[in-house]
């Protein structure tokens, strides 16, 4: 770990009583490993686990605040959870201490018709605003692929993207207020239902994908747009995977039209996947797809946009151009790109799910040094994820014969050599998923020095006892 180790304390049997007054002794787990267990990790693959001392459920931000305040004044590390469905190690308790359960702050506050926003709290599941929203004609825009599963409080957290991203951007477009929890204990409100906002420096967006280092969440106010009334997906079939990517920025600049996600596959992905769900598609001779979204207000404009772009992926080299116009055919296409991960599951237990992120012209050199290094090791390193956005999952995958101390031995190398030929190309090394502890020591290898001094300058100067998140983006 590092010298920070030395400055954190143990739980007091005092400070448990205080947090039970608190909170009540129903919402505190404290020496129970088995109930304390599911709090070590999220679902990043291969991370260091570690149990918190306390896990602890404040039902109002008052109680949380309160919460705070006894941890900072005894240095007690505090990490706030959502679901645990993060790909990054960002929710693991690296030195024990409290794991902070928002299952009762899980309330839709208010849906404001007149001013296009909907306010809730941070352990509302993602997917339950746009089920609350639909009967209104509005939605919800920023949600990640995860909606199901995750909460808000940890998209915000993350500035979580998803495959729509290209055309409606990623969570942090939508986040409008929060109010919060500084590490010192401080109730916090930042920004409102406001369009545009200029008084003072914008510390709102710094909370957005601040991965918890920088301070709890206990309210968010999120902007809504209208619900598109026509959507369309589309299977595009490219012979190669340089056609295929080369044609991402052509979509992208060359017509006239944003889709709402240009998702990307190469042959490995999609073959697998295929044979995963045993789903059987036209594309034997196909060397990549583009999975492509279009959505508007109306049919007639929707049908009009996918003419335009069904013809520039023709033009760019695609052998077949599928239209999915009913639920069932979208469905099985998007089935097939959900599947991927899971699919490489059953070839091989262990991979590292990577979102390097690059601009869309420089998809198709991205594309390149993965293969390149995907021949180096000798390990299959499948590509998909949101080609739209520059954001793409390259996952490099255990080898079935190898050990896993082989493994565990070539994966920093691998990924090392792929952050580092992305930052050549002027990328960085997540899109999405966030840094958490599983990424930090390759950010601090590629990222500008600069960048991560005034990001621990920032970090020292809001949190002085380090207890918010310790080990997380860097040490």
């Amino acid at each position: 770990m590092n010298s920070a180790t030395h400055s954190y304390q143990p739980i007091s049997t005092n400070v448990v009583k205080e947090l039970s007054d608190l909170l009540g002794a129903s919402n505190i787990i404290f020496n129970d490993p088995e109930r304390l267990e599911p709090f070590s990790r999220d679902e990043a693959a291969d991370c260091e686990t570690r149990n918190p001392e306390l896990v602890a459920r404040p039902g109002n931000a008052e109680e949380l605040a309160q919460l705070v305040r006894v941890a900072n004044r005894e240095r007690i590390p505090v990490t706030a959870r959502g679901a645990g469905s993060g790909l990054s190690g960002g929710a693991v308790p690296l030195f024990g201490g409290i794991v902070l359960d928002f299952g009762r702050m899980n309330r839709i506050l208010e849906i404001d018709r007149a001013n296009l926003t909907i306010t809730v709290e941070p352990g509302v599941i993602t997917s339950e605003i746009n089920e609350a929203l639909r009967p209104y004609g509005l939605f919800y825009a920023g949600y990640p692929m995860s909606l199901e599963t995750c909460t808000i409080g940890g998209n915000v957290a993350e500035n979580a993207g998803g495959g729509k991203a290209v055309k409606y951007g990623v969570t942090g477009r939508y986040v409008l207020g929060i109010d919060m929890v500084s590490p010192t204990g401080e109730l916090v409100s930042l920004g409102g239902k406001l369009v545009k906002d200029v008084s003072g420096l914008n510390l709102l967006q710094l909370m957005v994908g601040s991965e918890g280092i920088l301070g709890v969440f206990t309210k968010i106010i999120l902007k809504l747009l209208p619900l598109p009334k026509a959507s369309v997906d589309m299977l595009c079939l490219f012979k190669t995977i340089d056609e295929a990517v080369a044609a991402v920025p052509k979509i992208m600049t060359e017509g006239g039209i944003i889709p709402t996600a240009v998702e990307f596959m190469d042959r490995l992905s999609f073959a697998t996947s295929c044979e995963y769900l045993n789903e059987s598609l036209p594309c034997a001779d196909a060397g990549a797809m583009l999975l492509i979204t279009v959505d508007g207000a109306d049919e007639k404009q929707v049908e009009h946009d996918y003419d335009v772009i069904g013809e520039q992926c023709l033009a760019a080299g695609a052998t077949n151009v599928y239209v999915a116009d009913t639920h069932v055919n979208s469905e099985r296409i998007w089935r097939i790109r959900r599947a991927v991960a899971e699919a490489f599951k059953v070839f091989s237990p262990h991979q590292s799910l990577e979102d390097i992120v690059v601009p869309i012209a420089a998809i198709p050199a991205a594309s390149a040094a993965v293969n390149e290094i995907s021949a180096k090791y000798g390990v299959k390193i499948p590509c998909y994820g949101h080609a739209g956005d520059g954001n793409l999952h390259a996952t490099p995958v255990m080898p079935p014969e190898w050990t896993f101390e082989h493994w565990h031995g070539v994966l920093p190398e691998i990924l090392m050599d792929m952050y580092k030929a992305i930052a050549k190309i002027g990328g960085h090394i997540s899109g999405e998923h966030g840094i958490g502890h599983k990424r930090k020591k390759y950010l601090a290898a590629v990222a500008d020095p600069g960048f991560m001094l005034m990001m621990r300058n920032i970090k020292t100067a809001l949190d002085p006892n380090g207890i918010m998140n310790p080990g997380k983006i860097f040490d």
